[in-house]
């Protein structure tokens, strides 16, 4: 499987767009949570202005007065398209999905439908903390398969904790992150029909979050799990929150494999009333007509991901940097430093940055941090120099 040809078709870099200055009018979490001495380069937002075919869609509603309840399918439509173009899959089928109000809160319905309560669900730590705050928040128990040395699935700790999820008789699921976030992992198909034939032969129903999909390094592809052959009873929540920077504007889509349309159509018709219809005319429009804007992302990811090897290599050198192949997050092993577990409360409160401290991503997690890269080239130098005099 091959990716869709990155073109950014004269698109500038949206990171190089806004200033300091601009950024700290933002009243979201990123700007408000800290003092405005510190650099937040923590919480996935963007540092960018919205792509203009979405700020289109979304003004064009409001002037209209379409800000009713949502209907039709338009949302799945466009994403059908998009994964058809840019993944070569054309596996979606609009009739067949599901809206929801965001990833995570899919995800808890996705797993409702397959397990029960007092069930295991699988993780792979170190991973995106409201796993295990979801998992546990809805009375399922987890169990970590933790990546391996190369933060990559371990196959052999993921059978082992399938078997043990298992072992009582009951359901079970696996949260697949996937890109994997904190790490940046891209997934291979290999990989993922692993994954699969794993679930198959334990039993183990795959619920996927996929909402870092549109972020891949340009050149390299991602697999949408439901793409596999063998992931047929697979489930999958995707969304254009991610890579367009809408996470103020609430909507995904719930997906199934062709052996779990059964399970998606149990889902409570009400689930899909906590979604906006200004957030899904948002969405459509990034995955309709915002594409030259991401690939200028990407490509802007990809800089500063170099970018930030350079000015570690220069100024932090102890400090290990992942070599993520998506999403817009760097994750950094500070062990080498020496300053305990939780490295970003002495980022914090020496050089006032704020990065995500590496401890709520479970196993794997002590001693390192996890650094948003989705800023401007000014901010990320400056935000490892006051990291860097942080330990002086």
């Amino acid at each position: 499987m091959t990716s869709f040809p990155h073109d950014t078709a004269g698109e500038p870099d949206p990171l190089r767009a806004l200033d300091l200055e601009r950024l700290r009018r933002r009243t979201s979490m990123k700007w408000r949570t800290y003092p405005e001495d510190v650099l937040p380069l923590w919480v996935a937002e963007m540092d960018v202005p919205l792509a203009p075919p979405v700020v289109r869609a979304v003004t064009d509603a409001l002037a209209l007065g379409d800000t009713g309840y949502p209907a039709g399918t338009a949302y799945a439509e466009a994403l059908a398209a998009f994964a058809a173009h840019r993944w070569h899959w054309d596996g979606i089928a609009p009739d067949h999905t599901a809206i929801v109000p965001d990833v995570m809160l899919g995800v808890v319905e996705m797993i409702k439908l397959v397990t029960d309560a007092g069930d295991p669900v699988i993780v792979n730590p170190p991973v995106y903390p409201p796993f295990f705050l979801f998992i546990t928040h809805m009375d399922r128990r987890v169990v970590e398969a933790p990546l391996g040395a190369d933060l990559r699935l371990d196959l052999a700790a993921l059978e082992d904790a399938f078997r043990e999820a298992t072992a009582r008789g009951g359901r079970a699921a696996y949260l697949l992150c996937s890109p994997h976030n904190p790490t940046g992992t891209v997934h291979t198909a290999a990989e993922l029909t692993a994954v699969a034939e794993l679930a198959e032969r334990h039993g183990v129903r795959v619920v996927a979050d996929e909402i870092h999909a549109p972020l891949t390094a340009p050149g390299t592809p991602f697999v949408p799990y439901l793409s596999l052959p063998a992931a047929a009873r697979g489930l999958s929540l995707m969304s254009a929150s991610k890579g367009w920077n809408l996470p103020g504007l609430k909507a995904a889509l719930a997906l199934a494999g062709p052996g779990a349309a059964a399970d998606l159509a149990r889902m409570p018709e009400e689930v899909g009333h906590g979604a906006s219809h200004v957030a899904i005319i948002a969405h459509t429009a990034a995955l309709r007509a915002a594409t030259g804007w991401l690939d200028a992302l990407r490509t802007g990811i990809r800089d500063n991901r170099l970018l930030l090897a350079d000015l570690l290599a220069e100024h932090l050198p102890a400090v290990r940097v992942h070599p993520g192949e998506a999403t817009y997050l760097a994750w950094l092993d500070c062990r080498a430093l020496g300053l305990g577990d939780d490295p970003a409360q002495v980022f914090l409160d020496r050089g006032r940055v704020a990065l995500s401290a590496g401890l709520p991503f479970g196993t794997g997690g002590a001693g390192h941090a996890r650094l948003n890269l989705a800023t401007s080239p000014e901010i990320l130098t400056e935000a490892v120099h006051r990291m860097a005099a942080a330990l002086k």
